[in-house]
């Protein structure tokens, strides 16, 4: 950790959906402004890719103009995971694929004969790009010349940090999150790293919660910031949400960080359980230690399945229960616990006031994240981050169908803040709201029961 912590602290947040700047008050860990934008996909060149430069512009601006208001001490980074960059010198060798293209299955079943166990990477085989090491064997495979140029792998956070300050580093968080490319047991590379020849292009691994270095002058000079403003190695997005809970609650306890993608992470469970077949794994903390995971796209299912976003009145719940309207899994293929299933309604959802769908929705959700902790374990406690947090029928739902105390984090944005901490301190305790109630509709135990039977288990 830096021994000195900056009181101004800018993160950069790039969710898959979304991209921020935030900056954090370091002192009582309080939002002081933001700025967002879409993150999105560019379909030219050779396959679907980041648009690195508007990124990088939409940075380089609100880095100015959040620091010309407030001041800006620090930087900090948090990215998505399943995603790096491959540079060439001073440049891109090739775009930064967009993990959700399909282009890495083309030659799914040659990089399955050199892919690590599950055992060993506790990483498991995922569609598209989601395995990052999928895409940098397809990558070298597809375009060979670009390949042989590449002076060095680095995961998407430190692709950042290497923009603003010029210095090389990799970091755990984001190798450990299903990339097949490390080996959590072992603290290294995995065996997939030395059979193509690849680990003398990882730079250093650093830690996330250390500094990296400082801003670069032309970069100072761009946005009006101090030459001296450090800048953290950055961290995984799910683990910058785990990060103030470390050393602040009693394991085992359960996190559920929410966005795009749902993640649900049991500190100090058993890896035991975890499923290859169902999307669960384990990602690596901030510390280097295995963190049993099982995940599922519940915000973007919840895009998908909810058109026009209401608070369900208590008769519009009542009436999605007593009438059996449920929803099934999974609309995203290939992910969730329930990936090798097709996603429909029980009822035509046309017919459904908005309300009432989105209880349906909501309800779903929470029954999903029951089955995702069936698999990385649940802990005495769970604790609600990003978007679900504020959705209190998925809370009291979740508390019932688990028998925990189920709380919201008070804070805005748990990356954000998780990536704050990269600088050092503690988020208060103050920060967990009381639990809610569990939900107590007449027939909901019976409604949990016939979504069960549907699914399978």
């Amino acid at each position: 950790m830096s021994q000195v912590t900056p009181r101004r602290i800018a993160v950069i947040d790039i969710g898959k959906t979304n991209a921020k700047v935030v900056l954090i008050d370091a002192t009582d860990r309080a939002q002081l402004a933001a700025r967002s934008t879409p993150n999105h996909v560019r379909s030219d060149g050779p396959y679907p890719h980041a648009d690195t430069e508007r990124l990088w512009a939409f940075i380089l601006s609100s880095l100015t103009e959040i620091g010309a208001e407030f001041g800006i001490d620090g930087i900090s980074i948090t990215t998505h995971g399943a995603t790096g960059a491959l540079l060439a010198g001073d440049r891109l060798a090739l775009p930064v694929l967009d993990y959700e293209f399909g282009g890495p299955d083309e030659l799914a079943s040659e990089y399955a004969g050199v892919r690590p166990d599950f055992s060993g990477s506790f990483s498991p085989a995922l569609p598209n790009g989601l395995n990052w090491g999928a895409q940098l064997f397809w990558q070298a495979r597809s375009f060979p010349e670009q390949f042989a140029e590449v002076s060095a792998i680095v995961p998407y956070a430190q692709y950042w940090a290497w923009r603003l300050t010029g210095v090389l580093a990799s970091e755990v968080t984001s190798l450990g999150c299903h990339t097949d490319l490390w080996s959590p047991d072992k603290a290294d590379f995995s065996s997939l790293v030395d059979a193509m020849g690849w680990r003398h292009l990882f730079p250093p691994v650093r830690p996330a919660a250390s500094v990296l270095g400082a801003l670069l002058p032309d970069l100072a000079e761009i946005t009006g910031l101090a030459t001296a403003t450090p800048v953290t190695v950055g961290i995984h997005d799910s683990n910058a949400s785990l990060l103030p809970h470390l050393g602040a609650q009693e394991p085992p306890f359960t996190i559920v960080s929410s966005g795009t993608w749902t993640i649900v992470m049991t500190v100090g469970g058993d890896t035991s359980g975890l499923d290859a077949g169902r999307d669960s794994l384990a990602n690596v903390d901030a510390f280097g230690r295995p963190v049993p995971t099982a995940r599922f796209m519940g915000g973007r299912e919840f895009d998908l399945l909810v058109p026009e976003i209401a608070t369900p009145s208590v008769a519009e719940v009542a009436r999605v229960i007593a009438d059996d309207i449920q929803v099934l899994p999974s609309f995203v293929p290939g992910v969730g616990p329930f990936s090798d299933q097709q996603g429909r309604w029980t009822v035509a959802p046309e017919t459904l006031s908005a309300g009432e769908r989105t209880a349906a929705v909501s309800l779903y959700l929470a029954l999903l994240a029951r089955a995702a902790m069936a698999l990385c374990g649940l802990g005495r406690s769970i604790t609600l981050e990003g978007p679900l947090a504020r959705n209190t029928l998925f809370s009291s739902a979740l508390s019932q169908l688990t028998g925990v105390p189920v709380r919201a984090s008070g804070d805005s944005t748990g990356t954000s803040l998780g990536a704050s901490l990269l600088f050092g301190g503690q988020a208060a305790h103050s920060a967990l709201r009381e639990p809610v109630p569990p939900l107590a509709v007449e027939g909901f135990d019976a409604y949990v029961s016939r979504w069960t039977e549907r699914v399978g288990g």
